[in-house]
């Protein structure tokens, strides 16, 4: 069995900076994609950057130049850099790997952004 677990989340003032991990407990075979999601309360949950297994990365246009996605697929392993955070970037943020037969998904982690 196949778990994501998340850390690096908290409370943070705006303009400060968090980098969220995720790694995986067992192996995935074939990753094609891992990413972060991000459900702030009463919205559906967004995507909030991706990087593919040839290192193509995609961000949603609100974090661009402040958020950061690196990966490692031989370690299962993948992370964001936030930096400038601002209030609005407050949410739970997900860990997503995926590969051509399923998707995993880590339990989330919260980033609070506030004075």
């Amino acid at each position: 069995q196949v778990h994501l677990v998340e850390s690096g989340g908290g409370l943070v003032q705006p303009g400060g900076s968090l980098r969220l991990s995720c790694a995986a407990s067992g192996s995935i075979f074939s990753i094609i994609r891992m990413g972060w999601y991000r459900q702030a309360p009463g919205k559906q949950r967004e995507l909030v950057a991706a990087i593919t297994s040839g290192g193509t990365t995609n961000y949603a246009d609100s974090v661009k130049g402040r958020l950061t996605i690196s990966g490692d697929i031989a370690k299962n392993t993948v992370y964001l850099q936030m930096n400038s955070l601002k209030p609005e970037d407050t949410a739970a943020y997900y860990c997503n790997v995926e590969n051509p037969w399923r998707a995993y998904w880590g339990q989330g982690t919260q980033v609070t952004v506030s004075s």
